[in-house]
């Protein structure tokens, strides 16, 4: 199925051959977490991955991505991207800092490819589902393509 919209995400994809697929999915304005994104995409919420954006004690931000069916742990975060503290961002940062809004934040095509970290537990799926960068749509590729393509980290996240 070829998607109505091509993100900047795809584009991204596409241009560098990465092999992805796209899913989309009817959107509930009042359902925008990854479990719920699961649940209408048909996976399991530990491949459905969430991207949060955060800030350090240094005003540096840093990206994470966790499976959505788990809270990043702020102390495992601050350690992974060697930082003393990790404080989540405001929402009313995201679309400022990543070009992207809540609900559609995608690892790919950010406004500034940031300091990534991937949680782990996204190697042991061959693909694993990401935000496209528009709600109602979610990237399908493999965690190392992914992580070799935003210059990700894998770490203990959660």
């Amino acid at each position: 199925m070829f998607p109505l919209m091509k993100t900047n995400a795809i584009r991204i994809l596409e241009s560098k051959n990465i092999s992805h697929s796209v899913i989309e999915y009817s959107l509930d304005e009042n359902l925008l977490d990854a479990v719920s994104v699961a649940n209408k995409i048909g996976f399991e919420p530990e491949r459905v991955f969430k991207t949060l954006v955060a800030r350090n004690e240094k005003n540096e931000i840093n990206v994470f991505i966790i499976p959505g069916n788990y809270e990043l742990e702020l102390k495992k975060a601050a350690s992974a991207s060697g930082s003393k503290r990790i404080e989540m961002i405001k929402v009313a940062e995201i679309q400022h800092l990543t070009g992207y809004i809540r609900g559609g934040c995608s690892p790919i095509g950010m406004k500034k490819l940031y300091p990534t970290f991937i949680d782990n537990s996204a190697e042991m799926f061959d693909n694993i589902a990401v935000s496209a960068g528009l709600r109602g749509m979610q990237i399908i590729l493999s965690p190392n393509d992914l992580t070799r393509l935003i210059n990700g980290i894998f770490a203990d996240l959660i």
